[in-house]
Parts: C-alpha cells; structure tokens; sequence
C-alpha cells in the first residue's frame, strides 16, 4: 500500500495536461513576457532603490506615461492569454509602446521591460495555432488504396494486378490502353 494518495497524484495529472492544453492553444509565452515587460517599465520610475545608506530615487516627469505603458502591456498579454484571435494586433501594440518606452521610462524600465516587450509582441505575430487532426484519424496505418493530401496523384495510368499490359511497339514504347499513340520528342510528352 502506498503512503500517497491516488486521488492526489490524479487530480494533479490531470490538471497539469489541462494547463499544457491551454497554454497549447493560444501564444502563452508572447502573453507571459508582455506582462513580465510592463511590470519594470511601470514600477521603475516610482522605486525608490536604496544601495547601503545611499538612496537611488528615479523620479522622472513622464511617470504618468510610464505607468500608462506598463499597465497597457500587462493588458495586451493578458488579451493574448484570453483572446487569442487579436494576437496580431496585441503584438504590433506591445512593440510599439515597448519602443515608446524607451524615451518615456528611464530606457524602457532600464532596458529589461523594453526587451521582454519586444520579444512578447515579437512571439505573439509570429505564433499560429496548431493543426487539428480531423476526427477518426489516427497514427496507424491507412486502409489500402486511400492517400493522403501529401501523396501526389500517381504520374501515368494505374495498372491494376491482373489487368491486360499493353502490347509494346516497334520502337520499344507500350502503348496506352485507350488507342491513343504516345510520342517522345526531346523528353516532351504528347498525345495525339
């Protein structure tokens, strides 16, 4: 018997692919390193960072802006996170007010917001969803004469086990089946 509980370590399984399922669906990271971003370029300018007795206060006149910024990119992650389908637009937005901080909030929130954006929105324009595979197909095997959209279509005709070959030619050459005659003239193909 064992000390753990079952029930635990199910409910946790479970959980954990939920989560993998949902982070899977939507651009989870570019979301995540939005709002990682716009938590510096918000916070700096009105820190108060003390080095031993010496006191480090970074007040600038455009802390307002700074805020506005860093609380436009916390939402735009969490719009990448919910909504998926303005990810493009949530992406283009991030960059632009990433790059508008770095005039406006002490270089981007002493460039470490300003990067974090960048690469957020970055990830958000390029992410795509995934593919889903179409009900009743799986990964083994495909009944006998099916193909997939990969496979191109067989170049000449297909010839069935049994059926009658056609007879070949003086020349060497087969002829087709149909009664039309195939001619070769410098590796170009015709019928006629």
């Amino acid at each position: 018997m064992s000390a753990e509980s079952p029930g635990l370590s199910d409910r946790f399984h479970y959980w954990r692919l939920r989560f993998r399922v949902w982070r899977g669906s939507r651009p989870f990271w570019a979301g995540l390193l939005t709002m990682l971003g716009g938590i510096p370029i918000a916070y700096l300018p009105y820190a108060q960072l003390t080095l031993g007795q010496l006191s480090l206060r970074m007040a600038t006149t455009a802390g307002a802006g700074s805020l506005i910024i860093g609380v436009l990119l916390v939402t735009l992650g969490l719009t990448m996170w919910f909504q998926s389908i303005v990810r493009v637009f949530a992406g283009v937005a991030a960059i632009l007010l990433a790059l508008v901080s770095i005039p406006v909030s002490n270089l981007g929130g002493l460039l470490i917001g300003f990067l974090l954006a960048m690469f957020g929105g970055a990830l958000s324009i390029s992410w795509a969803p995934g593919k889903t595979a179409p009900e009743g197909s799986g990964q083994g095997a495909r009944p006998a004469g099916t193909r997939t959209q990969a496979e191109p279509e067989p170049a000449g005709p297909v010839v069935q086990a049994g059926a009658p070959r056609p007879e070949p030619h003086a020349g060497g050459e087969s002829a087709p089946a149909d009664g039309t005659t195939l001619e070769t003239n410098g590796g170009r193909h015709r019928a006629g």
